[in-house]
């Protein structure tokens, strides 16, 4: 079967919709009147990036991933079925670096890399572009861009006309008398009227705005503060950039004159990366573009190899009988009506019976067929939660819906201390030498359920394991990207939610409790019901959600960040980082007597000594025995103790809460980190490595556990000595890098407030203005009691906290809690809109977005119960910036550990917490490693103030924090 009738399986966009743009666009051009001299240049990237984005997955009869080969030949095919021109040539980009680089070095510096699956497609799609008999162009040093603008001024200075096929703002520059453009996605002409609508100026003036505006997508700087808007009106009234600069300081608006003078430099280094070179040298004679019917023979040679079944049928050129159209003739049988789509995938098929694999035959067997199909689920089943410690007993394959295998290798092995007779099954040597092509196939997909995990397994099985499993796709990231906080993004619970099926539990199949056995006793058939299953569901869930990511907005933040991060993450957690164990055992003593000192204290404050550690009897010592006001039983009919509860009579001046509040948490720390820790260090390398959950937060929020590292307090002296137990290795020291009030940046970027966006700008203390500003002072008379009172409003606001909160946390009474909350909205009434519009979007939508569109769903938002309704509207207003700050730094872990390669420096990322990332640097590159680990997290997003990171080095975590 050909590839676009068999090997799509993805459900989503009709398969023809992109394809029918591009030709409905066809009706914008005039017909070439006899004798014209027209040229039509195609954008390639253009076309390239629609037909992939546009189309499901599919691969050729080799394996190869050719969706966006199939969209772009079908596209190209079709236009050229219904425009006519002397001349016609497809200009792609030769590399992604070019002379504008040697400008600016950080020019697009943060596009990510092409998706995985359509690398291998670029030279097939030349290989379409020769086969429809089209002349394509590229030359080194240059963009495409370039190449259309010099094609563009050579030819019309010869008295022809040229149409630039392609929507791409940055061409709008070239349009004049005798050049347009086509949009092949609003399917209409570009001309003069259409430019100034989106500019504000004509074409000529299209660089000057674009200079002054700048551009996130291609990290052109342009000045920070002016928009196309603002950027218009001023060409308008100076006429060009260099006219604007040199009259900046008489312009009025005090911030806009201040920004213009201090990037002059920027904006003209921007005009130059904007300006295309009609210059550029023409790798081919224009004649070369000599419009010319494709050759019939390589035509149809390119798309059976392709396996293009439908394409062939629509040229006459499939199946017996069918006369081959004449030689020369243009591939008139191509219609208006889009290529046949692929049959949706059938979810409906039953689960079961799957097939238990025990002979190398039928491995290779299922290993074809995965290779056939192009995409295949993988799942392992292991002897431990803990990837780095699992040993792999058995893996499942499915290659469509209710056909899946499970292939046991470890069931009933000799190592496992309640052996039994090992059933037939194929030896994990040989099962993982004839998987391994399989699996570091680039060809191939493959699908994992929580793929950090699997990836994980099998990088540590036999014979070196396997490091290069590419490319793959993962449907817990996948339904994350989509669903943060609306739902669980455990197998289970998608399987119930999205396919109505109930998956075999775990439980069911190895028992509960004492009763419990190893999986790899688990007889062979109950455990292919459960592996394969779960390969099964895993590749039915990718089927069914893969296609709403483009659906919900969320393809971007999978493919350029989530994705990403599985790799990122599995070396941090690879790397582990180093723990002195000296260390810890004097800081565990330390914390012991300082316990002990409490103790006493604790014992003389209540009159006798108790079990500090009961709340049980420190509530009867409060409430019974002291008679203090407040004691609360629950259903147990004990009094409760919580945190809230000591602090309400710590605030009251109640000593012995105070003090048990301080056992307390000393005593956390003791456990959770002094001696956690210990027993967690790697005997093999003296390290901790810490799991990352990616998917259990409902802002993106990373966390971590097996030890948690995010939960160790930042600025208290107890975490401070913690963090000296985290050292470097010899050689080397640690390097923090933490991004400044990131929460409160994205706050003055979301909300109209002038002032703090000023402050930002300018690198003020933000807190000591919020206090100048709330209090009315004079910023000299700001103390620390001031700004720390400001400092706990900045950060409680972002929480949504409310007056009585406010007023706890400051000491102070319910009633001045309110007056400040009020004067702050009074001197910021932007914040309180902005909180407004969160809390009413999340209210209209269910969800809210972060600054960069990410959905973060709010489920109590409509609840009937009042505080959970008021706790969901908090957790709106708060989304934004912690799904924000989440973002930005996910942004920056994806994009520095290639930027550490290409420098050539040895760094290894090996934590994130909060908004920290620390690094384990030889001692010769720390300073060269902290410039550019700060250019690149400061360089991620553009906000509307600027973002801020603090680096720091030592020889432990504390030194460096």
């Amino acid at each position: 079967m050909g590839t676009d009738d068999a090997k799509a399986p993805e459900a989503g966009r009709p398969r023809g919709a992109a394809m029918a743009e591009a030709a409905a666009a066809s009706e914008s051009l005039p017909e070439v009147k006899p004798g014209e001299r027209h040229l039509i240049l195609v954008d390639g990237s253009g076309y390239i990036f629609r037909a992939y984005h546009a189309l499901p997955p599919m691969t050729n009869p080799q394996g190869v991933p050719v969706n966006a080969v199939y969209g772009f030949t079908s596209m190209l095919a079709q236009f050229l079925t219904r425009h006519a021109a002397s001349h016609i040539a497809v200009v792609f980009d030769a590399a992604r670096e070019n002379f504008r680089n040697a400008i600016y070095p950080d020019y697009k510096a943060h596009r990510p890399d092409p998706p995985e699956d359509l690398v291998p497609q670029f030279e097939l799609i030349r290989e379409a572009t020769d086969a429809l008999g089209v002349a394509r162009v590229q030359q080194e040093g240059y963009e495409a861009d370039d190449l259309i603008a010099a094609y563009a001024k050579a030819f019309t200075a010869e008295g022809g006309r040229v149409t630039i096929v392609s929507s791409d703002k940055d061409l709008m520059q070239l349009v004049r008398p005798g050049v347009q453009l086509l949009d092949p996605i609003k399917q209409k002409p570009i001309r003069e009227a259409e430019v100034i609508e989106k500019f504000g100026v004509p074409p000529g003036k299209v660089v000057e705005v674009q200079a002054l505006a700048g551009d996130s997508t291609d990290n052109v700087p342009g000045v920070p503060g002016i928009g196309i808007k603002t950027a218009a009106q001023l060409i308008a009234e100076y006429g060009d950039l260099e006219s604007l600069l040199a009259n900046a300081a008489s312009i009025k608006q005090p911030k806009r004159r201040e920004a213009l003078i201090e990037n002059a430099e920027k904006a003209r280094i921007s005009k130059r990366l904007v300006m295309l070179d009609a210059d550029a040298p023409l790798p081919q004679p224009i004649e070369a573009f000599a419009a010319k019917p494709p050759t019939d023979h390589r035509l149809e040679s390119f798309l059976r190899a392709m396996g293009f079944r439908s394409l062939l049928a629509r040229m006459g050129r499939l199946g017996e009988g069918n006369e081959p159209p004449r030689r020369g003739a243009a591939p008139a049988a191509l219609t208006h009506a889009p290529a046949p789509g692929p049959a949706a995938p059938d979810l409906s098929a039953p689960f079961g019976p799957y097939e238990t694999v025990t002979s190398e035959a039928a491995l290779e067997a299922w290993i074809a067929q995965a290779g056939a199909a192009g995409v295949v689920a993988l799942d392992t089943e292991t002897d431990s939660l803990d990837a780095r410690r699992a040993r792999m007993v058995g893996f499942s394959l499915a290659v469509a819906p209710g056909r899946a295998c499970y292939v046991p290798i470890r069931h009933g092995d000799a190592d496992d201390m309640l052996a039994q007779p090992a059933p037939a099954q194929v030896p994990p040597a040989r099962a993982f030498a004839l998987l391994r092509p399989l699996l570091e196939d680039p060809t191939v997909l493959k699908v994992f359920q929580h793929a950090k995990y699997d990836l994980e397994v099998f990088a540590r099985a036999e014979n070196g394991g396997f490091a290069a499993i590419a490319p793959i796709d993962d449907t817990m990231m996948i339904s994350y990207a989509m669903a943060a906080g609306k739902h669980g993004h455990g197998m289970d619970e998608l399987s119930v939610l999205h396919l109505n099926h109930q998956p075999i539990r775990f439980d069911e199949v190895t028992g509960t409790g004492k009763a419990r056995i190893p999986f790899s006793r688990v007889p062979l058939d109950r455990a292919t019901a459960y592996a394969a299953e779960d390969a099964d569901v895993t590749l039915r869930l990718w089927l069914l959600l893969k296609p709403r990511l483009r659906e919900e907005g969320a393809l971007a933040l999978y493919e350029q960040v989530e994705r990403r991060m599985i790799a990122v993450l599995r070396d941090m957690e690879a790397a582990g980082i180093k723990v002195d164990g000296a260390e810890l055992a004097r800081i565990g003593e330390d914390f012991s007597a300082r316990l002990a000192v409490l103790e006493k204290r604790i014992h003389a404050l209540a009159g006798r000594e108790f079990n500090v550690g009961s709340p049980k009897q420190l509530g009867e010592i409060l409430f019974d025995e002291m008679k203090l006001a407040g004691g609360r039983k629950g259903k147990t009919g004990a009094y409760s103790t919580d945190a809230s509860v000591l602090e309400d009579l710590a605030a009251q001046g109640v000593e012995l809460a105070a003090r048990v509040l301080d056992w307390r948490q000393l005593a956390k720390l003791k456990s959770t980190y002094v001696e956690a820790l210990a027993a967690q260090i790697d005997p093999a390398d003296r390290r901790v490595h810490t799991s990352y959950g990616m998917a259990g937060t409902s802002t993106g929020r990373l966390s971590s556990n097996d030890p948690n590292l995010q939960n160790i307090p930042i600025r208290t002296e107890e975490g401070l000595r913690i963090r000296r137990a985290f050292v470097a290795e010899p050689g080397h020291v640690l390097l923090a890098a933490d991004y400044s009030q990131i929460e409160l940046r994205l706050l003055a970027h979301l909300a109209e407030v002038p002032t703090l966006r000023e402050a930002f700008a300018r690198g003020e203390d933000i807190h000591a203005r919020t206090a100048a500003e709330i209090f009315h002072l004079d910023p000299a008379q700001v103390d620390k009691e001031a700004r720390r009172r400001a400092k706990t409003i900045n950060f409680g606001i972002i929480y949504g906290m409310s007056a009585f909160g406010l007023a706890a946390r400051l000491g102070i009474p319910p009633a001045e809690g309110r007056a400040i909350i009020d004067a702050y909205f009074a001197q910021y009434p932007g914040i309180r809109q902005e909180m407004e519009r969160c809390k009413e979007e999340a209210r209209t939508h269910g969800f809210v977005r972060t600054p960069f569109g990410r959905k973060l769903w709010i489920p109590d938002i409509a609840a009937k119960d009042p505080m959970r309704r008021a706790g969901a509207e908090r957790a709106a207003i708060n989304a934004p910036f912690q799904g924000g700050a989440a973002e930005i730094i996910k942004r920056a872990m994806v994009r520095i550990p290639r930027a550490l390669r290409q420098a050539g420096l040895a760094a290894r990322m090996l934590l994130q917490v909060h908004d920290e990332l620390v690094f384990e640097v030889p001692e010769a590159e720390a300073e060269a490693t902290g410039r550019l680990v700060k250019h690149i997290m400061e360089s991620v997003a553009t906000l509307r103030v600027p973002l801020a990171v603090e680096v720091g080095i030592g020889r432990s975590w504390a030194e460096a924090h």
